[in-house]
């Protein structure tokens, strides 16, 4: 015979008073926790309760104390990871008071924002807006029928709601002064709702960055504040001819660079591109993401603490709390494209005619905010950047180096965080295996396993820098390499120098010396450790792709005569073509010697699967140094505005000697 199922009555605050001999007052008060019931009586109401599997009512506990112990939080768009870290701030903070959060999505519509908070406070002990869309009268009408409330990211006047805001001006003067430091003249602004009271705060950081920098042009395009709102612009941004975007926050910049991506246009090489907030993806992103980073989870927990003051005590006083914002700079942003850099530099006051006996000086260097530049006193126009590389990804042994360096026609000659190789950087000194920690970046190559990603990625700081006093065209570097525990391994002085060699020709002779400071040295490379012809590690100069690259090397043309190879010089002639030129200057050739300061080691170098060359210190067996022993390396460039041919670059390298 089938079981039936007999549903049981569940259990009373009745039931559990007369268990316990007491009434449903009393039952009421213990199990709100409230002290003022005699211990032994809350004693034997609690055991009843537990006999009878009594579970109270939320429902009628909140109706009891006139609270739900739940707060409401509205937010425009919850897929915005901005507001979806917000909540989270929100919900840790307010879980440790016993509070939960509900929350509602008002889908970016200010017509129904001000309803849906309505209806989540009714249901709620209090509201939280974050961002509000709503005009300012709807929203100072609304907040006295929602209170106790708290607003996020809008400055308000009512008396008890507090709120929260980012100092979005002074953010958006950082982007601008970041981009103009890069040398940028004409931006683009993708501009997110106009109802955003964020939106009216960078478009007045934009308005505040015109003032200081009258030469500065800033193209305005209506956007919106997703993802596809910045794929939809990338037609409107390459027409306005920006070479830096400034994006209303960072998934309406990973739209616009993905459009980017798929129509060819290199980032930073062509355009730069900045967002606000410094979501999560910002940094792991490639590139990484220049951005604005705002403290969103601590927002919400803030917003929280000034909530729940206003909750316990209706006299609290109401506070305006406002954040900074701080510049991450990161590699969607570059310097300006060269070919335009020297279109809009300011043609130079008429001087009197130089005496005939008065040599150009060449080039200098000069210190500049977040990094060291290079340049032709002639046109004034960058040849060079020396980047302190703090900021690189661990992943990618932080280092300082040069990028981009131009040739004084002002194509390129470096490439930096290539899709082939993200850790290539410009020019460095890169090394795979120092005493087992890795200065290279990327995977290490491990004997019968082969590269493989270890967390055994060191850092290269630098402790002086410093422009020679009585030689300007000379740079100074102490560079600290920490083992990947952040003790240091080993000090390295380098010497930058560079000087005109004629009119399409200039030099830059980079030396440097190891010092094993603190410990013998062993110096290895994925050659030594069982990979053979991989000898790469010293000072690496990593040059771009072109239309055609030719290798040239004493002993004749081509890579393979080239590669390991003690050659006192190597060269890649190449023709590149740059879109953004004139049409009779659109196609280039170039000539990058590279010479050594020492007696040749072999040459590290590649061509057909990338351009990259380097004098190698541990070509195939490892390199020991011992305690407070030194070890020298270098190279000698001459960045050339044509074509050599085998005669003239031989003839050119001897020369550099």
């Amino acid at each position: 015979m089938p079981e039936l199922n007999v549903r049981r009555p569940s259990v009373t605050i009745a039931d559990v008073a007369a268990a316990a001999g007491v009434s449903r007052a009393t039952v009421s008060r213990v199990m709100n926790g409230r002290s003022t019931v005699d211990p032994a009586i809350a004693a034997r109401v609690q055991e009843a309760a537990i006999d009878l599997n009594y579970r109270p009512s939320n429902v009628a506990r909140s109706l009891s104390l006139g609270r739900t112990e739940t707060v409401a939080l509205v937010v425009p768009d919850l897929g915005n990871p901005v507001f979806q870290q917000i909540l989270r701030g929100v919900t840790s903070a307010a879980a440790e008071d016993g509070y939960r959060v509900l929350v509602a999505d008002a889908a970016e519509d200010p017509s129904e924002e001000a309803a849906i908070a309505r209806e989540a406070r009714m249901r709620c002990d209090a509201l939280i807006l974050v961002a509000p869309r709503m005009p300012g009268t709807a929203l100072d009408a609304l907040l006295p029928l929602v209170s106790p409330a708290a607003v996020i990211n809008r400055p308000v006047e009512h008396p008890s709601t507090p709120s929260l805001v980012i100092d979005y001006e002074d953010a958006t003067v950082q982007v601008v002064e970041h981009l103009v430091g890069l040398g940028h003249r004409r931006l683009a602004y993708l501009a997110g709702p106009r109802a955003a009271a964020t939106d009216v705060a960078r478009r007045t950081g934009l308005a505040a960055a015109l003032e200081r920098h009258p030469d500065l042009e800033i193209v305005e395009l209506p956007v919106g504040a997703d993802l596809a709102s910045g794929h939809a612009a990338a037609g409107e941004v390459l027409a306005s001819r920006a070479t830096a975007v400034v994006a209303y926050n960072d998934l309406v910049a990973f739209g616009l660079l993905a459009a980017l991506n798929e129509a060819g246009v290199a980032v930073p090489g062509d355009i730069s591109v900045a967002g606000y907030d410094d979501i999560d993806l910002a940094r792991y992103a490639t590139p990484g993401l220049t951005t604005v980073s705002v403290p969103q989870a601590e927002l919400g927990r803030q917003a929280w603490r000034e909530l729940h003051a206003v909750i316990d005590d209706d006299a609290h006083a109401a506070t305006t709390t406002r954040f900074t914002a701080r510049l991450e700079a990161r590699s969607s942003t570059g310097p300006v494209p060269r070919s335009i850099a020297r279109a809009v530099v300011s043609e130079p006051e008429p001087t009197a005619a130089p005496e005939a006996d008065v040599v150009d000086p060449g080039p200098t260097w000069s210190v500049e905010p977040r990094e060291i530049v290079l340049r032709h006193t002639r046109d004034r126009v960058p040849l060079a950047r020396y980047v302190d590389g703090e900021r690189l990804p661990a992943i990618h042994s932080p280092r300082p180096y040069l990028h981009p360096l131009h040739s004084l026609a002002g194509v390129a000659l470096t490439e930096s965080e290539p899709v082939d190789h993200r850790h290539h950087y410009g020019v460095s000194v890169a090394v795979p295996d120092v005493n087992g920690t890795s200065f290279w970046g990327g995977r290490t190559f491990v004997a019968d396993v082969g590269p493989t990603l270890l967390p055994n990625h060191g850092r290269q700081v630098s402790t002086r820098t410093e422009v020679d006093p009585l030689a300007p065209h000379v740079l100074h570097d102490t560079v600290r390499w920490d083992d990947e525990h952040g003790n240091p391994l080993l000090d390295e002085q380098r010497r930058l120098g560079a000087r005109l060699l004629d009119d399409g020709t200039w030099v830059l002779d980079w030396r440097t010396t190891l010092h094993a400071s603190y410990q013998p040295l062993e110096i290895r490379s994925p050659a030594t450790n069982g990979r053979p012809g991989a000898g790469y590690g010293g000072v690496f100069w990593r040059a771009p792709m072109s239309q055609r690259t030719v290798v040239l090397s004493q002993r004749g043309e081509g890579e393979a005569l080239a590669h390991g190879s003690t050659s006192p010089w190597v060269a890649y002639v190449q023709q590149h073509h740059d879109p953004y030129a004139q049409p009779h200057e659109q196609d280039r050739p170039t000539t990058l010697l590279l010479a050594q300061t020492s007696p040749p080691r072999p040459w590290f170098l590649r061509a057909a699967e990338y351009p990259g060359a380097g004098p190698a210190l541990a070509w195939d067996a490892p390199l020991v140094v011992p305690a407070g022993g030194t070890v020298e390396t270098g190279v000698v460039a001459a960045l050339v505005d044509r074509a050599l041919d085998h005669d003239e670059a031989a003839a050119l390298a001897a020369s550099l000697r």
